[in-house]
């Protein structure tokens, strides 16, 4: 893989996917536990994220959006509205059918972004790895095959989970593109920015109200801002500066575990046999997938 040089960072960049991954296990359940429709979870949750990460971007007097050429800001918007297409068509889903089964679904991404990865960027992952990404997979079949609904219902909505797949993998992969050159502030703006401006306007589009609701509605809103999408995808935007989108999309494999984990506890969804199998193979996966590309990405100079 062909990058532009990059300082060692300060903190490792796989000890940063790990609080991303943690962070972002929390999003079926904020969803789940509120009561507004889904266009508005999605668009509070980027919306609040943009408020949150803008005042750090004014503070710079927007440096980091000044120095973004014109494509780079196309393509940042673009990722945005990724993004809001990704949290609509996801949080869609979480009401259709159970929360292993959509999290399983959506987190098969890293099929995506690897065939997308070559297409475009004709990155190269080591065998090893992609092994590793396999087994990792195969858990999420698992825990899925048991957690499957028959039905038009569970169907449409094992539909959607799959379109939020496709759609966060063009996010990751434009983000991978361009975090190398963009600095993270004035990619974040543009990109949040863009996906609020998105999901606003579809909002008062199809009439859906803003408000009122409910004071823990609220509260969710801002968690899944604050925990699920600065701690969450701000921090891998910042990890894809120095590894491949393919080692993020992968490392996102281990959500379901912990949206599983909260589930059973907050929604009584108790895990199943076949739940902790796959489990088992998704954190084998991801330990022989991150082992290989962490000793073929970080620090590696071009």
């Amino acid at each position: 893989m062909t990058t532009t040089p990059q300082s060692r960072p300060i903190i490792n960049p796989y000890l940063a996917v790990l609080v991303g991954v943690f962070a972002v296990s929390f999003s079926a359940l904020f969803v789940r536990l509120t009561t507004a429709p889904p266009l508005i979870i999605a668009t509070y949750r980027l919306l609040f994220t943009f408020l949150l990460l803008a005042p750090a971007t004014a503070a710079s007097h927007f440096s980091g959006v000044r120095s973004m050429s014109r494509r780079e800001i196309a393509l940042s918007a673009a990722s945005g509205v990724f993004l809001a297409l990704h949290f609509v068509t996801w949080f869609t889903s979480l009401f259709y059918t159970s929360v292993a089964s959509s999290v399983v679904i959506v987190t098969m991404q890293p099929v995506f972004v690897v065939v997308g990865a070559w297409l475009f960027f004709r990155e190269k992952v080591p065998r090893l790895a992609l092994l590793g990404g396999v087994v990792a997979l195969c858990g999420s079949i698992v825990i899925g095959a048991g957690d499957f609904q028959l039905g038009m219902r569970a169907f449409v909505g094992d539909l959607l989970a799959l379109a939020a797949a496709v759609f966060v993998s063009g996010y990751l992969l434009i983000g991978r593109k361009l975090r190398g050159n963009v600095e993270l502030s004035g990619y974040t703006f543009v990109t949040y920015g863009a996906s609020s401006l998105v999901l606003v306007s579809a909002s008062f589009l199809s009439r859906t109200p803003f408000h009122p609701y409910p004071p823990l509605d609220w509260l969710l809103f801002f968690a899944l801002a604050a925990v699920c999408t600065v701690l969450g995808h701000t921090v891998f935007n910042w990890v894809l500066r120095y590894v491949q989108a393919s080692v993020v999309s992968v490392s996102i494999l281990g959500e379901p575990i912990g949206a599983i984990v909260w589930a059973s506890l907050f929604l009584g969804e108790s895990p199943t046999l076949r739940q902790v199998a796959g489990g088992s193979l998704i954190f084998a996966g991801l330990y022989i997938f991150t082992r290989v590309s962490a000793r073929n990405t970080v620090g590696r100079r071009p």
